[in-house]
């Protein structure tokens, strides 16, 4: 897969709230959230939106249908899991599948949300009872640390989002990625839990669904804008950034001007476009 110092982000759903595919979202991508985290010769999985479904293709394609990873959300809002169900490798019994959630409260647990709201009739015919037998299930408290694997480290924190949510800072090899979405950031300050999950990291990546005109509107949904996204970067001297959770009005022409606005303020940003690898 690959050799043991890789390191790399790919995004393979970039979308916020919906999917919207369609000829206006080629370039930036229709799909909703979904990234792959390679490091070394491990993969780490954060949300499974619409996107994770072309992920679970690769993987029966040209691996095998043979799995062995982790699955961490932010958190389990519908565009965050709606993929899960079809992401072909959980029907594979002889697959082990991690999945963890640190946001969930009382009387929610990560199990019981997708055996009894996600894959429940009549909401879904398939019943969660196939996926589980390749699948374990960690509800976890959001600031945990962990260490999947020999090398890597996974820091969690707090992110300001309604129901809750957590961002991931993943380290590895000396360099860090930080995925800090979906975030609302506070007016009176920057959030320093999202400063402290992106400080000196490679790359991030942050909820940009609006422009600062956009969100007067929006207050209160749990998103952020572009230009705070600068502001982060900037604080927690961030070599990267990628915008991100892109609003399903933002067609590629919309995206386009966006990209060209934050290019004139600060290098090393733009938004994230699906399909796209990283490497850190």
């Amino acid at each position: 897969m690959s050799d043991n110092t890789t390191f790399r982000l790919k995004f393979w759903g970039t979308r916020g709230s919906i999917a919207c595919p369609g000829p206006d979202t080629v370039k930036y991508g229709g799909n909703t959230t979904c990234f792959e985290v390679t490091c070394g010769s491990r993969r780490i999985i954060i949300d499974a939106g619409t996107g994770i479904r072309a992920l679970g293709k690769k993987i029966m394609l040209e691996e095998g249908n043979i799995l062995d990873t982790d699955i961490f959300f932010t958190h389990t809002h519908m565009d965050h899991i709606q993929g899960l169900p079809f992401f072909a490798p959980l029907y594979n019994p002889k697959n082990n599948v991690r999945l963890h959630a640190g946001h969930l409260q009382p009387p929610y647990d990560l199990q019981g949300l997708i055996g009894t709201m996600l894959m429940k009739d009549p909401i879904f015919p398939v019943p969660s009872s196939l996926i589980e037998q390749a699948c374990t299930f960690n509800d976890y408290n959001c600031g945990q640390v962990f260490e999947p694997d020999e090398g890597i480290v996974i820091r969690t924190g707090k992110l300001n989002h309604p129901n809750g949510a957590c961002g991931y800072r993943i380290e590895f090899a000396g360099k860090a990625i930080a995925i800090c979405t979906d975030t609302e950031h506070f007016e009176d300050g920057i959030d320093q839990s999202v400063v402290s999950l992106s400080h000196d990291a490679d790359v991030m990546v942050y909820d940009s669904a609006y422009t600062e005109e956009e969100y007067e509107k929006f207050k209160g949904w749990g998103h952020s804008t572009w230009q705070e996204a600068v502001k982060v970067a900037e604080t927690a001297n961030v070599k990267q950034t990628f915008l991100f959770h892109h609003d399903p009005s933002h067609d590629d022409a919309r995206m386009d001007a966006i990209a060209e606005e934050v290019a004139k303020i600060r290098s090393g940003i733009r938004p994230a476009i699906e399909g796209e690898e990283i490497e850190i």
